[in-house]
């Protein structure tokens, strides 16, 4: 088991995601877990299906769909 520092805006957020029974390391994976099965599943669907014109469109609004955040280092 691994410690970590976390702002208190970070630590407030995870609360907030934080499902009953969860830690909040299940949080993390299942934010990792989500993003990442997202992803694969993005490929999966498009790999080998589409003209290069039709990639940066595609590309591009798959991106809006993404929530991002911005954190100072």
């Amino acid at each position: 088991m691994k410690n970590i520092s976390l702002r208190d805006e970070v630590y407030e957020e995870l609360s907030r995601l934080k499902r009953e029974g969860e830690s909040f390391s299940d949080v993390i994976l299942r934010l990792i877990r989500g993003n990442r099965e997202r992803s694969l599943e993005i490929l999966r669907r498009y790999a080998g299906k589409l003209k290069d014109s039709d990639i940066e469109e595609i590309i591009m609004e798959e991106r809006r769909g993404f929530w991002v955040r911005e954190f100072d280092l």
